[in-house]
């Protein structure tokens, strides 16, 4: 048996999170080794190659603050990037910073056991030893395939766009069938239409998508924002969601319907999530959440010509944004086109796929492709594909039977020198990824470096420190129109059998992290601290 590699951190994921965590393990003199299960960096980048894969966040905040040198030398060509230009930035980082030499590609990590410290193997059988484990393995990285009858069956090809082969796929000539009108389905949608011979979009829930109005970077914006980029991040660490922007400071109910109609229709012609700061009760208040949903649906009938399809893909059943809110370019305007079939599963359900395609309760579909757009098993699902096993080989698995507990999304009791970035509880999913990201690599460098500073050599959450955050989340959800939708992933309504608990953590990133300096500040309140 091979021997094990003894270091003082492993990183599990080689993204956004990977890459930052390792440059600033390597800044506090720590021997550490990121395990990649790709074959490059990227994470979600690295493996999300589906048509149309493109960022919804703009370009330039979707990017590090660490390094104004980065910030400076990187042009971004469009407003919203699409996956090879956000691969090849990472790529960038990943040279510029010298940071492959301690990156293993190809090793999936399979098992993690904490004994006296971590032991991590991987799937190639590598072996590791690390006093501290960080998890990087994003939140939405666990493809979830919907189990339905009959998918062995099938006589043509299938993909999930979480999956997607690094060499492509051709729709030339081809019946495709879609299935899923989340953010990948509408971002997929309309490239996938333009190459197939005929597009069925199979629907189980009708989203709210508001146009990104992409294009070319200009070369003047982005110079200004350059000059000023400083202070576009400080506006960026003090808001709710991590976006360079606050939302208006007026309800939606305070003003005039002409006056609110006007501020929707700016908002729209800009385009972009911008949308929801339109003013700021949109995701506090149901009667101000409802003038933007009207406003939303209103603009899908004017879209779609057909009134039954335009009725079919206008959601009734939730408001704007207590889901993921997608962004799109000529989605609604696709089913337009002659070659594009829409079918409501709400009133046909899939039965079973069959040799020749998919058969809902009404007919059978003839197709020679099929593309999963049916997204992933959010926050949970990454950290549950590996064996984590605490002190006394408690499961992780075990301990998140009923949902996720954390303390701070950063750690779980019985979990020693584990750490989570951007794990459950923590803002995560509904902020900006990359600020939370710096936010939460920040806080666990400053913490490693005050162990290392007192001689401590173990840190672990408190079972009442958790459970006060736990109730604190809940709270937090409770006080948002967020956890109220029923097929939110947010919830984990999109996976059969997983616990309907919101996970991420609803207060936003700027009070989030305010709490988290709180707690670094007095000594490291709600962590038990040891010598190890």
């Amino acid at each position: 048996m091979t021997s094990a590699q003894k270091v003082d951190a492993v990183v599990v994921g080689a993204g956004f999170a990977g890459l930052y965590m390792l440059h600033r393990l390597r800044g506090l003199g720590l021997s550490t080794v990121v395990l990649e299960a790709g074959d490059g960096v990227g994470g979600t980048w690295y493996w999300n190659r589906y048509p149309g894969a493109r960022c919804d966040s703009e370009s330039w905040f979707y990017s590090y603050s660490f390094s104004d040198e980065l910030q400076q030398e990187w042009e971004w060509s469009e407003r919203y990037p699409r996956q090879p230009e956000i691969l090849r930035y990472l790529e960038h980082v990943a040279d510029r910073f010298d940071l492959r030499r301690d990156i293993r590609f190809g090793e999936r990590v399979t098992t993690a056991t904490f004994d006296d410290g971590w032991r991590v193997e991987t799937a190639t059988g590598g072996r590791f030893e690390a006093q501290f484990l960080i998890t990087a393995v994003g939140c939405l990285s666990t493809a979830n395939v919907p189990a339905i009858p009959g998918l062995e069956t099938f006589g043509g090809e299938w993909f999930h766009t979480g999956m997607w082969p690094h060499e492509g796929v051709s729709f030339a000539g081809k019946r495709v069938g879609v299935v899923g009108t989340g953010s990948t389905g509408i971002q997929a949608v309309p490239v996938i239409a333009e190459d197939a011979e005929h597009l069925t979009v199979f629907q189980r829930t009708a989203n709210y998508s508001v146009p990104a109005r992409n294009g070319p970077f200009d070369p003047a914006d982005q110079a200004e924002i350059k000059r000023n980029y400083a202070a576009h991040r400080e506006v960026q660490r003090s808001t709710f969601g991590g976006f360079p922007y606050f939302p208006d400071d007026r309800s939606a109910l305070s003003v005039s319907d002409e006056e609110r109609a006007a501020v929707y229709e700016a908002a729209w012609e800009r385009g972009g999530l911008r949308f929801r700061a339109s003013f700021n009760d949109i995701l506090s208040d149901e009667a101000a959440n409802a003038t933007a949903s009207e406003f939303l649906r209103d603009k899908i009938a004017q879209v779609v010509r057909d009134p039954a399809t335009a009725e079919a893909l206008t959601p009734r059943d939730h408001g704007f944004a207590t889901k993921r809110p997608p962004i799109d370019t000529h989605y609604f305007e696709t089913y337009n086109r002659g070659n594009v079939t829409l079918v409501d599963l709400k009133k046909t359900p899939i039965e079973e796929i069959t040799p020749a395609g998919i058969r809902t309760t009404d007919a059978e579909h003839p197709l020679d492709t099929i593309v999963f757009a049916t997204g992933f098993d959010a926050l949970t699902g990454p950290l549950l594909g590996i064996d984590i096993r605490g002190e006394g080989g408690v499961s992780l698995r075990d301990e998140w039977a009923e949902g996720p507990r954390t303390y701070l999304g950063l750690q779980v009791v019985g979990f020693p020198n584990l750490f989570t970035i951007t794990g459950p509880g923590s803002p995560s999913v509904l902020s900006n990824m990359p600020t939370s990201i710096e936010q939460h690599v920040g806080w666990i460098t400053d913490c490693l470096a005050h162990l290392r500073a007192e001689g401590v050599g173990r840190i672990e959450a408190t079972p009442g420190a958790q459970d006060a955050w736990m109730a604190h989340v809940a709270e937090a959800a409770s006080a948002t129109l967020l956890s109220r939708s029923p097929t939110s992933w947010y919830l984990g309504a999109n996976v059969p059998g997983k616990p309907r608990i919101f996970m991420p953590y609803a207060g936003g990133l700027a009070t989030y992290a305010q709490r988290c300096a709180e707690v670094a500040d007095a000594g490291y309140e709600g962590f038990a601290l040891s010598r190890g």
